[in-house]
């Protein structure tokens, strides 16, 4: 089954592949799916050997810091020990992912408590983001339903035919200094302190709740050390997280041959195997995020638990034809900033410059 699951996957871009019929297409996706379902089986014992391995050196990292500065040790020490503190923030926020696809622990109960927990640490509040990156999971690679959880990416006939103000902010936003240091805290601190569009009442909740513990935590935290001593500590911390996590989901659907369609010959499958990235990182760079550089298998299959990404990597054939997205090979993604509807691939703002400004329409060619 493996063996006609890779050949299917490996051809899916072929004219041959795009005639075949829907029946087999349906058929092949569906044996992919059931292949993954064995991996997504959640592992108590391995969530909580993680929750140890990752909460436990988290808040040792704040205790050792809250030490050097009530001691009054160099500020520089405090720095560096929130670097490596960070790393392990990152690490919250894939356990706290995988809460929000209830693939962490087996029980409901245990995904929502500890989702809450981690998202008073990680300042996203649980409920709120998990509806957000459901719709995500739901939209993305849809030309026709961009905007909810993903990069903001205009086509490069949008963009020729947009408005000079309209342009420029799109330039600004892709800009990297922008896109990951401004942008990462904006996200992290202000905008998920309000629901998002389209939210109800849990999710309402659930922001409200984390709000109010944040500002708890913040204020014992402040009567303690004092503020400016507080934020030595947690402004560094946070910056480098989001930063890092924020680069982490720009480079798994933002590089040169992913997949983008318009709605009606979209496909959820293809979305996930195309249209997000493998991202392979050296050993302890993978342990920090989670294997979550797997991630066109998260996105084909998404409860499977982070702790089962590499086994099922290893042990699926099909999952092997995905081309790896290398660390040398994501950075050059960072100069690609359109889709070209025509050529299917990610262009850079230097390819369209000598292209004059029109109207959007479905004949548009780059060419």
């Amino acid at each position: 089954m493996f063996h006609n699951l890779l050949c299917f996957l490996m051809s899916m871009k072929s004219a041959d592949t795009m005639s075949t019929s829907s029946e087999s297409f349906a058929s092949s996706r569906k044996d992919l799916i059931q292949a993954l379902s064995y991996y997504a089986q959640p592992d108590c014992r391995k969530a909580l050997i993680q929750v140890t391995n990752t909460f436990i050196p988290y808040i040792s990292l704040w205790a050792v810091m809250i030490y050097m500065v009530v001691q009054g040790a160099s500020v520089w020490i405090t720095l560096l020990l929130s670097v490596i503190a960070a790393a392990f923030l990152v690490r919250l926020f894939i356990l706290f992912h995988d809460c929000c696809h209830g693939a962490f622990f087996p029980w409901r109960t245990g995904n929502r408590l500890f989702g809450y927990v981690a998202g008073i640490l990680t300042f996203t509040a649980f409920e709120d983001w998990q509806r957000s990156h459901v719709i995500h999971h739901a939209n993305s690679g849809d030309l026709d339903n961009r905007g909810e959880g993903d990069v903001w990416t205009l086509t490069v006939a949008e963009y020729l035919a947009a408005s000079r103000p309209k342009r420029f902010a799109y330039r600004v936003f892709r800009n990297p200094l922008i896109l990951f240091s401004i942008t990462p805290l904006i996200l992290f601190l202000i905008v998920h302190r309000f629901p998002s569009p389209g939210a109800k009442k849990r999710e309402h909740f659930s922001v409200m709740f984390t709000n109010v513990a944040i500002a708890a935590l913040v204020l014992v935290m402040s009567l303690t050390l004092g503020f400016y001593n507080y934020l030595l500590i947690q402004f560094p911390i946070i910056l480098i997280a989001a930063s890092v996590g924020m680069w982490m989901f720009y480079v798994q659907h933002q590089y040169e041959d992913v997949y983008w369609a318009r709605n009606d010959s979209w496909d959820l499958t293809r979305s996930g195997l195309e249209g997000s990235s493998y991202y392979k990182l050296p050993v302890v760079m993978q342990w920090i995020v989670g294997n979550i550089g797997l991630h066109h298998i998260h996105h084909v299959r998404a409860n499977i638990p982070n702790y089962n990404l590499q086994r099922c990597y290893n042990e699926v054939p099909a999952l092997q034809a995905v081309t790896p997205l290398t660390l040398r090979k994501s950075v050059q993604s960072l100069w690609l900033n359109l889709w070209d509807e025509e050529k299917q691939k990610l262009v850079s703002f230097n390819s369209i410059k000598k292209l004059p400004r029109r109207k959007r329409h479905p004949g548009y060619s780059t060419d």
